[in-house]
């Protein structure tokens, strides 16, 4: 006999009190039992929303003691090395938290390393989503929160680097206004209006202080909420699989199993950002110094993030600066510290609509693709990694030509052209690899997977036996879709040019589609594989027809 287990009386009349004023039982069943993927790259994203959790966290502890002024003070507190160096209370503050704050230390490298992980993870969660096409329609618009989500941390993380104003922190707010210096007419003033006067001036420090904690935290908390929002509505993409359709989600319901793993797996990246920021130490600021406008160093770098920046801004020749009107546009801190992130950041917001304009294909999509089955995509991709991978390495050009014993300016020179052929090496490679794989799928869906098994056939032939894939792997093999969903059609069903391909516009998205599908590799004519017996079957029709020409020809 089965008894029903209820919830303590306290907690069923505020379950009542609550659902009677704002009726939320039926809903709140409803979207308490929404499924989520069971796939671990899925947690990519979850990884960056915990991040963020932290950061919040750990930088309201760090407020409590940060003082954001420029003001200048002789340092007299615990840590004696710069005892009685003049430094801003800025960064004597961040030395009293280091050494003087019970934790303190401890708590701002969690900060700092939350802070990479944050960005390293949205970026790794992009990228899972750009490679397996769940940027497309309906989930445009959350695309490019994303997008917009990655952008406005960048510029956070570079804000609170640039806070402690010890002497990396102080090179890169002075190559802030650089880039600030290099806009045409309206550089000079907007420097000005940025740093109060010459720089540094006095109140750079404050400044950045409110746009850390105030604005662009508002704006990310209002960016991460609409992204969850629009996430939870559409629901998640889903990988190709048994049972999963595009309109039938499978996976692990929200309560209680994915709120259980979830808040597991909260404590677990809590428990890593808080071991790596025990044991491996981040942003020594009291080894730096204070920021003073005529110190220089060498050998540190930015955050990872800012790092391709860097590398533009070392190997972008000077040879193209011109004046215009009499106004100077050096091109060689304009292009790489403003025209090189608003490429890299313009084409991923425009990319889906792109592949929407070039394919023609407006349907709803919940089924992820395999990035194989794109391959056009998936280069232009690695394309992508392999550009700003190379810029983020021509960031430490100087530590690597000191490591390996190479000159500087050969290290200049080979990323100037590397930058260029690298990418488009990165596209032919990448898309041949894919085709190469489309072929082997094709191979396996039609005569089964490459046992290992030898056999003889009556002719004297050997053969390998293949076997049967499983159902779940013919599902996934028979996932990709028909070609002819990005074709574009030049002519009607009557012969008759298409409007769609008339003009300029429309004879160029006709090329484009054709480069965009030319070399795909078909599914549609292929049947799903019994195992040996059809490919024993194969091989005695093709020695039949071999036999058949031999006799032909004699």
């Amino acid at each position: 006999m089965s008894r029903t287990t209820q919830a303590p009386k306290g907690l069923r009349n505020a379950g009542n009190y609550i659902d009677d004023r704002f009726h939320l039982a039926k809903t709140g069943k409803k979207q308490l039992g929404k499924v989520f993927p069971n796939h671990w790259s899925f947690m990519l994203g979850e990884i960056a929303l915990y991040s963020f959790i932290i950061l919040l966290v750990t930088g309201v502890f760090l407020t409590l003691w940060f003082k954001p002024s420029m003001a200048e003070i002789v340092y007299d507190g615990s840590y004696e090395r710069l005892q009685g160096v003049a430094m801003s209370e800025a960064y004597a503050s961040t030395l009293y938290i280091n050494f003087d704050v019970r934790g303190g230390m401890l708590i701002r490298q969690i900060h700092h390393w939350a802070a990479l992980i944050f960005v390293a993870s949205m970026l790794m969660h992009m990228l899972r989503v750009f490679f397996t096409g769940a940027f497309r329609k309906p989930r445009e618009i959350n695309w490019l929160i994303g997008v917009a989500l990655f952008a406005v941390a960048m510029i956070e993380g570079l804000f609170g680097y640039s806070l402690p104003d010890d002497l990396p922190s102080g090179m890169g707010v002075r190559i802030l206004q650089g880039v600030l210096l290099a806009l045409p007419l309206i550089g000079p003033y907007a420097s000005m209006f940025l740093f109060g006067g010459e720089f540094p001036g006095e109140d750079i420090i404050p400044r950045l202080y409110m746009l850390h904690i105030l604005l662009l935290p508002g704006i990310l908390l209002a960016l991460v909420g609409a992204h969850m929002l629009i996430l939870w509505h559409q629901k998640h993409t889903q990988y190709a699989g048994k049972g999963h359709t595009e309109k039938q989600v499978v996976g692990t319901p929200m309560l209680p199993a994915f709120a259980v793993k979830a808040g597991g797996f909260f404590f677990f990246v809590f428990a890593v950002t808080t071991a790596l920021s025990a044991f491996v130490q981040i942003n020594p600021i009291h080894l730096f110094g204070p920021f003073t406008p005529t110190s220089i160093t060498s050998g540190l770098q930015p955050d990872w993030y800012m790092g391709f920046m860097e590398g533009a801004l070392r190997i972008f020749p000077n040879w193209f600066d011109i004046d215009v009107a009499g106004y100077s546009v050096p091109t060689g801190v304009l292009v790489p510290g403003l025209v090189v992130p608003g490429l890299i950041f313009g084409a991923m917001a425009l990319w889906p609509f792109i592949e929407q304009w070039i394919s023609g294909d407006k349907r709803h999509h919940n089924i992820a693709d395999r990035p194989r089955n794109a391959p056009v995509r998936t280069g232009m991709g690695v394309a992508g990694i392999t550009f700003y991978g190379l810029l983020w390495l021509a960031g430490a050009n100087d530590i690597l030509s000191e490591t390996f014993s190479v000159s500087l300016y050969a290290t200049t020179w080979f990323f100037r052209i590397a930058v260029i052929v690298g990418p488009i090496i990165g596209f032919i490679v990448t898309k041949r690899v894919c085709l190469g794989l489309q072929r082997r799928d094709r191979e396996q869906l039609e005569h089964g997977y490459e046992s290992g098994t030898i056999q003889q056939l009556p002719s004297g032939e050997f053969i390998e036996v293949h076997k049967e894939s499983s159902e779940e792997t013919v599902h996934v093999l028979e996932s990709k879709a028909p070609i002819s969903r990005i074709e574009v059609q030049a002519l009607d069903e009557n012969g008759v040019e298409a409007p769609s391909s008339r003009g300029l516009m429309g004879r160029l998205r006709l090329r484009l589609a054709e480069w965009y599908t030319r070399d795909n590799v078909s599914f549609e004519d292929v049947r799903p594989h019994s195992g040996h017996h059809l490919h024993h079957g194969a091989h005695e029709e093709e020695h039949a027809r071999a036999q058949d020409r031999e006799e032909a020809t004699t």
